[in-house]
């Protein structure tokens, strides 16, 4: 256990008994602080023929990661206040979505693999599951509600600190990657003589290369996502409102153990067009589309972000809306099929399938996006959007990308969303995905 002084006498997790393990190798407790997945996500993927990560395999692999690319940049340290990099470093998952918009948790990892984390009050028993982060300190808060008056004060204590830690751990060494940081942390450290660099770009590169574990992790993430969306589809019908059948997705993600959803994109009906609108109170009505993007951190922290469009009602979709869909299915399946080690983010843009003019205007942000903990690197946009937001780079195996499309005409009376998650193989891709196409507008 921990010698820190906020570290509790007998915690619930005590790293000398020897419990029972879970199927993903974590102590069997009832009172444990690490969360995680529930009895019944266990018993599906056990039906399903899923193997679970060896969670203490898949830690130590995203700290050798971390490690390798400090080493490849030449760099002391990486010095993180993003709640998912901080999740990637350390797997611990304290207040993440207020920890978002309220910076208070910090992590370091030095190029030795050293690993600090400072902690909401300090408390280590937090983090004592994983014996990878050796010291847990409070202070990482300078943002205003925080620290109103005094946030510059505190900024330096907290700077002071790291430059503590580079002296022990990198000698004479300064440079540090950060990545997210109040104004008043940034100026703290240049001031002690810190060389701060870009450490968003260091965490995205080394995120976007999935280990074994990762990927297992993901494939049980996805089926209890699918399960979810099984679950939420029971519920769609005529007469409820978008948001009953958006909180049915919320409650059977947590019933399995997953955590939160970064957006509520699902909508019906006239609202299906343009996209991006969020549920709400509106009353689904018989025969229109339901269209939502899952967006959903599941099981292990791992996004899912599956899309989908039904038809809801008793009667039968119209000829244009099966055209639709079609197209859409074309759009995604012609496009994945080009995904393989070697290929250019841009060769993503330029080749595979193009829509009709009469889409283009509303089409999708991106043909392609990096997944893993959250939408990651890389964005890779549509060829008539590259020259103002495109930027070049190349698939390896181990990456995870999502396909997607949005189809629906300027001022049309709806529209079909539908995206899948791939995995960048050897050999090509697999599809990770085998949640169900709706048979209506299949035809």
């Amino acid at each position: 256990m921990s010698n820190n002084p906020h570290s509790i006498p007998d915690p619930k997790v005590n790293p000398a008994r020897t419990p029972r393990m879970r199927p993903d190798n974590t102590p069997d407790i009832n009172d444990r602080i690490e969360i995680g997945p529930t009895p019944l996500a266990y018993a599906e993927w056990e039906k399903a023929g899923l193997q679970c990560p060896d969670l203490p395999a898949m830690r130590q692999y995203r700290l050798d990661r971390i490690v390798e690319n400090l080493k490849a940049r030449n760099l002391d340290g990486v010095l993180l206040f993003d709640p998912l990099s901080i999740r990637y470093a350390t797997d611990t998952t304290h207040m993440q979505l207020w920890n978002a918009h309220n910076p208070f948790r910090a992590c370091m990892v030095m190029a030795d693999g050293y690993m600090v984390l400072w902690e909401f009050g300090g408390y280590a028993y937090m983090s004592e599951y994983n014996p990878l982060v050796k010291e847990v300190y409070a202070g990482a808060s300078f943002f205003y509600f925080a620290t109103g008056q005094r946030t510059e004060e505190k900024a330096e204590l907290f700077a002071h600190k790291v430059l503590d830690m580079l002296r022990q751990r990198a000698g004479s060494g300064r440079r540090l990657a950060v990545d997210k940081i109040q104004i008043a942390g940034l100026r703290a450290l240049e001031a002690l003589g810190i060389e701060v660099m870009d450490g968003e770009e260091l965490m995205e590169r080394t995120r976007a290369i999935k280990g074994a574990d990762e990927i297992l992790a993901m494939r049980c993430a996805i089926h209890a996502c699918e399960s979810s969306i099984a679950e939420m589809r029971e519920f769609a019908y005529p007469g409820v409102t978008e948001n009953d059948v958006w909180a049915e997705l919320h409650k059977s993600n947590i019933r399995r153990g997953g955590e939160w959803i970064e957006t509520r994109i699902l909508s019906s009906g006239p609202r299906t067009n343009p996209w991006f609108l969020e549920c709400g109170p509106r009353i689904i009505k018989n025969n229109e589309l339901l269209a939502f993007d899952t967006d959903l951190i599941g099981c292990y922290g791992m996004c899912t972000d599956i899309s989908r469009t039904w038809f809801i009602g008793d009667g039968k979709p119209t000829q244009r809306q099966k055209d639709m869909h079609k197209l859409a299915l074309e759009h995604i399946e012609t496009n994945a099929s080009i995904v393989a080690p070697g290929v250019s983010f841009r060769e993503l843009s330029e080749r595979g399938h193009h829509m009709p003019d009469i889409y283009v205007t509303q089409q999708y942000s991106s043909r392609f996006h990096g997944v893993g903990l959250c939408d990651e690197w890389p964005s890779i946009k549509y060829r008539n959007a590259w020259e103002e937001r495109g930027y070049d780079g190349v698939l390896e195996a181990g990456m995870m990308l999502c396909v997607e499309v949005y189809i629906g005409e300027v001022g049309g009376p709806d529209g079909i969303k539908l995206e899948d998650q791939l995995l960048v193989t050897e050999n090509g891709f697999e599809n990770m995905v085998s949640c169900p196409f709706d048979p209506l507008l299949m035809g």
